[in-house]
């Protein structure tokens, strides 16, 4: 009497750990490297992105320097202004 094997192929002749591993071993390494690239060029525009902003932040410094040398030669200059008027005033009175 010959019987139909119900329990399939694999449980009959055992797993076979040399096809899993050499599996395992070529796409293991593959999807590390993948994750790898992936984390590396997110990190690659995160560093860009804060470049810019600092760029930005440099141009904002340099903008507020040469605005506060104008304001302080603008004060100078009311200083003088003043002072005239002061001089003028103590003149008449």
């Amino acid at each position: 009497m010959t019987g139909i094997n119900l329990a399939g192929p694999l449980a009959s002749s055992g797993t076979n750990f040399t096809q899993i591993g050499t599996i395992l071993g070529i796409f293991v390494p593959i999807c590390a490297a993948i994750a790898v690239i992936v984390w590396s060029y997110f990190r690659l525009q995160r560093h860009r992105a804060d470049a810019v902003a600092m760029a930005s932040y440099r141009k904002l410094a340099e903008e507020a320097v040469a605005n506060m040398t104008e304001l302080r030669a603008e004060m100078t200059e009311l200083s003088k202004h003043i002072d005239a008027v002061e001089q003028l005033m103590r003149d008449v009175g």
